[in-house]
């Protein structure tokens, strides 16, 4: 007589953006590697070209694609896009876990209709928390709302887990794994944008956030022109975002300012290289926040709040604001003094080990997690 055959575990990861593709790229990969696990992908294509440009760079083939972007679409519309597309992918796929990643809409409004379909919702780099509701927008409710539908948290630091628990979330449903952007970063191969300085001191700027549009991205614009303007060694690189508010400014403030690069969205790849060849990072961006201390590169926080502390408790990040002249007060300190420079370039990584995606699947499978703590790592 044969053996009876366990019915396979069935995942769904759902996700529309690039950041979140880059930080589900590895968990995907990694639920490929168990013959044991029935592995599909969805994506809602919030983003578009951004989201396809990871696809294509992690070799991940998605099975079901929303296509939800619109030209000036809104939460709202992404939203109800999002809820009313899944539902028939969710009806045939019949998922164990839906895996969804942060706090985009895309994430909080998967997770819903995940509830709604009965399956069971794991939510990667959960617990993360500014507790200012509208700084990020809409990003902070969406991770809350995500954190309300889990089943399953995966907090990607000790300090997230801490918010989970805060908040009466069951501790047997939290693993502290690691963010599995660090696991996305050692993956990858890094190159470069044409066109570089071959020497000079290069600063890396990005600028995105709804929250920046208006006067605060143009005194970020302001800080690049005069940091420029006072320091011929230095060469800013600022890859602009497709959204017009964005786009709009920096071309109008910054186009043709000698030792300014203005370039068009870059690759996952070729953002990756220009960590690795920049001297300090000027972002409101969630995801360099994170990347950027593990490259021991300083970063200055181009937001008033972050609910991503760690970096700024280990020295490792300055939250800086908008500010033109505290923007460029900061930076010059930095880039003035050798040791304050090295005191934060080797401030340490506060978010992952690498292997925050083993965790994961682990977890999923059933399997005991031994949790990743910073201090355990290092003194391994």
């Amino acid at each position: 007589m044969l053996p009876a055959r366990h019915p396979r575990l069935r995942v769904l990861s759902v996700f529309g953006t690039r950041p979140e593709a880059i930080k589900m790229a590895p968990v995907i990969r990694e639920l490929a590697r168990h013959p044991d696990v029935a592995s599909a992908v969805c994506v809602t294509g919030q983003h578009r070209e951004l989201l396809d440009e990871v696809l294509e760079t992690f070799a991940i083939e998605p099975q079901h694609d929303l296509d939800v972007m619109r030209v000036g679409q809104s939460p709202t519309g992404v939203a109800a896009a999002v809820l009313q597309r899944l539902e028939p992918v969710l009806a045939e796929v019949r998922p164990d876990w839906v895996l969804v990643q942060g706090d985009t809409t895309t994430a909080a409004v998967a997770a819903m209709a995940a509830f709604y379909g009965g399956a069971r919702v794991a939510h990667v780099e959960a617990g993360l928390r500014s507790y200012e509701p509208r700084e990020p927008f809409p990003e902070e409710i969406n991770r809350r709302i995500a954190g309300v539908v889990a089943d399953m948290h995966f907090a990607p630091t000790v300090r997230a887990r801490d918010n989970l628990l805060a908040e009466g979330t069951d501790p047997d449903a939290v693993v502290v794994t690691g963010n599995t952007v660090i696991d996305a970063l050692r993956q990858a191969t890094p190159a470069l944008p044409a066109g570089l300085p071959g020497r000079g001191r290069l600063v890396l700027v990005t600028a995105h956030r709804r929250e920046s549009f208006g006067r605060p991205l143009q005194q970020v614009c302001a800080a690049v022109r005069e940091l420029v303007a006072a320091r011929p060694d230095v060469h800013v690189v600022f890859p602009v975002h497709p959204n017009p508010a964005v786009r709009m400014a920096a071309e109008e403030l910054l186009a043709g300012i000698e030792r300014v690069s203005l370039l068009p969205p870059v690759g996952y790849r070729q953002m990756v290289g220009l960590l690795h060849r920049c001297a300090l990072v000027l972002t409101d961006s969630g995801g360099l926040q994170e990347e950027a201390p593990s490259l021991g590169k300083p970063v200055l926080v181009l937001r008033d709040v972050t609910e991503r502390q760690e970096a700024v408790e280990a020295g490792a990040a300055v939250l800086v604001g908008t500010d033109a002249g505290r923007i460029v007060a900061t930076a010059g300190a930095l880039l003035d003094s050798p040791s304050r420079y090295a005191a934060m370039s080797r401030a340490g990584n506060p978010y992952g080990d690498g292997r925050a995606a083993e965790r994961i699947v682990a977890s999923l499978r059933g399997e005991p997690v031994a949790e990743w703590a910073p201090l355990a790592a290092e003194a391994a």
